[in-house]
């Protein structure tokens, strides 16, 4: 993530425009202007670090002498109690920045952590967890950078850099065959896609998925029968919809017979619960929109530790 780029800083300034307005009243009416203040970020609870070098850049917007030291990293494992970031600066800065601060790590570590328990489920296979475009609109490159922290992988990064028959583009193609002739005709050229480069490297995408190069062409498919179909009419990649863990095994052990290099995926209900069922049919990847749409908020707070006029 180029934490220096005109996307972050975009965001950054949008969020606490959003939430400062026309000034902070609260911390106007009860603290000095020439206070300072030395502060810490707490976890409160087991988490895995994504997002820190947001609070920086969020607190030198409103202090730039503000002293920040971070004793974790993105990736960073940390137990409840552990101080992520601690601060010395101006008072209101702090407090000012506290809350919008919050919601970035809260939300961004609440994704590496979810991510990096479904890591953990499927261990020692060989199948990995990848996230979906069900993200947070605008928000899309750091909540796919937290997946990353998390351990997980990135699918797509959006509509221009692979290509995914569902079953509306199949039905408005005219069937199975005619999806795929048409999508392998587009990408025929081998010429590299048009890409938004900016987002595409901020998000660090996965080589094997969005590499220089034609566009690869994943076919949805939801049963055997449309299995067969998609594989007899040349799909080197099948995402495997909302199926159950012995049907999808059936699916991947049909598959490797025909195609042995034919990339698959399973999507649709995938949990914490069942996603090591899934990981052993053997297929490459399991999907989840949860991971972006649905990671709880990690618990972490701000406190002040003391506070001194100058």
């Amino acid at each position: 993530m180029d934490w220096n780029s005109g996307y972050i800083a975009d965001i950054l300034r949008r969020a606490l425009e959003e939430d400062i307005g026309s000034g902070d009243a609260t911390t106007t009416a009860t603290i000095p202007p020439r206070a300072s203040a030395w502060a810490h970020i707490l976890a409160r609870q087991t988490l895995v670090c994504a997002g820190l070098p947001i609070a920086e850049k969020i607190f030198r917007a409103l202090d730039p002498e503000i002293r920040i030291t971070c004793a974790h990293n993105d990736g960073s494992f940390v137990e409840p109690g552990a101080q992520i970031v601690q601060l010395k600066g101006n008072a209101r800065a702090i407090l000012t920045g506290e809350r919008t601060t919050l919601n970035f790590l809260a939300h961004l570590c609440g994704i590496a952590t979810l991510t990096r328990r479904f890591v953990e489920q499927l261990a020692g296979t060989r199948t990995r967890i990848r996230d979906t475009r069900k993200t947070t609109p605008g928000l899309r490159a750091l909540e796919k950078y937290a997946v990353k922290t998390g351990g997980g992988t990135n699918h797509r990064f959006g509509l221009y850099d692979a290509i995914l028959l569902k079953e509306n583009h199949i039905a408005l193609a005219g069937g199975m065959r005619e999806a795929l002739d048409k999508a392998h005709t587009f990408v025929s050229p081998k010429v590299p896609p048009p890409r938004a480069a900016s987002a595409y490297d901020a998000a660090g995408l996965d080589p094997e998925v969005v590499g220089p190069g034609p566009l690869l062409v994943q076919i949805e498919v939801r049963d055997q029968k449309e299995l067969l179909e998609a594989l007899g009419a040349g799909a080197e990649a099948v995402l495997l919809d909302n199926m159950t863990v012995e049907r999808a095994a059936e699916c991947v052990k049909i598959a490797r017979g025909i195609r042995a290099d034919c990339v698959i995926e399973i999507s649709g209900g995938i949990t914490l619960d069942n996603a090591r069922a899934y990981a052993e049919t053997g297929a490459d990847f399991l999907s989840s929109g949860m991971l972006t749409h649905s990671a709880p908020a990690a618990n972490l707070s701000l406190l002040v530790d003391s506070i001194e006029e100058t």
